[in-house]
């Protein structure tokens, strides 16, 4: 059972960053070379909404990268437009600009033909609903054994 536990740990790691790999290929075919598959994947996360940075940080799942780094180099490439929220000055929300509102649509096309593929691995639904909720189960056990400081 130990090394069943710890080699479910190691693939998700290696799963997400296949992931990771999958979004940097969309990217290179999209001719799109100024920002990195994190910083995409951040982009499609924001979508439509404004959000604020703190919501960004604890909703999205940017394995070993710097949020905030990636967020001043969306800034300053003009994908990412931030203000300063109406409420608490010292918060900021980020949006997405015309040009990150392009990488969105062209990354939400992606993930919508690749949804329509993973059919090919997973042909019922409910063999991949079982996937995700033991995902979910998994990571509830792991946020009780680690608890937040």
């Amino acid at each position: 059972m130990k090394i069943l536990y710890y080699d479910i740990a190691n693939c998700i790691e290696r799963s997400y960053k296949l992931f990771l790999d999958v979004i940097k290929c969309e990217l290179d075919r999209m001719r799109i070379y100024d920002i990195n598959n994190v910083q995409a994947l951040m982009l499609y996360n924001i979508g439509d909404r404004e959000v604020s940075v703190g919501e960004l940080t604890s909703r999205g799942m940017y394995l070993g990268s710097n949020v905030s780094y990636n967020l001043k180099k969306l800034i300053q490439a003009g994908y990412i437009v931030q203000k300063p929220s109406a409420h608490d000055r010292r918060s900021l929300h980020v949006r997405l600009s015309d040009k990150g509102k392009q990488v969105y649509e062209q990354m939400d096309q992606c993930i919508t033909e690749q949804s329509e593929d993973i059919k090919d691995v997973f042909p019922n639904a409910k063999s991949l609903n079982t996937v995700h909720k033991n995902l979910q189960t998994l990571a509830s056990f792991w946020s009780r054994q680690s608890p937040r400081k």
